[in-house]
């Protein structure tokens, strides 16, 4: 409701009408039909518009609703390691981080310390650098290690090459093959393939 005993009126398509008696420009408004809106209750005189009040807060509501639906979600898993893990186990853990980093979820990594294993931060930091260089190719490194109490964190974030397929690099490789098999049955070798590099091979534990 319009408190305010004067308004500065806009019309439906805009228009700058003036300053009018907050009464009359109401009857403005409902002789188009409409409604009369308060807009910039701050300013002085407050602003107040002719619209379809009905249509104005539906058109908002499904504004509201798209933004929500564009809005991206963060997704953030958390791996913890000990800074004396084995082999085995650190693969299995590297493996969730690279499941994860390609869902396109951050990961926070932790390092939990134990007793004297808090007079050696360094070891989780280097366990954690190393994981980072392990997955750099999908994952880069958004707060590096700190220390937080007994545990150490570090934060990955997802690259853009993070759940990228590699059909593309299947498709070249099932392509080379069929020029080798093309080339053997007219007589010929295959063109030696010395000074090309292979394709590097992401491997995942």
């Amino acid at each position: 409701m319009i408190r305010a005993p004067k308004v500065r009126l806009v019309d439906e398509d805009g228009t700058q009408i003036g300053v009018k008696d907050t009464n009359e420009a109401r009857e403005y408004a409902w002789g188009k039909n409409l409604d009369l809106v308060e807009v910039a209750a701050q300013a002085d005189p407050p602003v107040a518009r002719v619209m379809d009040y009905g249509k104005y807060r539906y058109e908002q509501e499904q504004k509201a609703k798209l933004a929500r639906k564009h809005q991206v979600s963060i997704n953030v898993k958390e791996i913890k390691f000990r800074p004396k893990i084995g082999i085995h186990d650190y693969n299995t853990k590297k493996g969730h981080v690279v499941r994860f980093l390609n869902q396109r979820a951050k990961v926070k990594v932790t390092i939990m310390f134990r007793g004297r294993e808090t007079t050696h931060p360094e070891r989780g930091r280097d366990l954690l650098m190393r994981l980072a260089e392990d997955v750099k190719e999908i994952g880069q490194v958004e707060s590096p290690p700190l220390l937080d109490g007994r545990n150490m964190v570090m934060v990955l974030g997802p690259t853009k090459n993070a759940g990228v397929t590699r059909d593309d690099a299947k498709a070249e490789d099932t392509q080379r093959d069929e020029e080798a098999v093309q080339a053997d049955r007219n007589g010929q070798a295959a063109a030696p393939a010395g000074d090309e590099e292979p394709p590097a091979r992401e491997e995942v534990g």
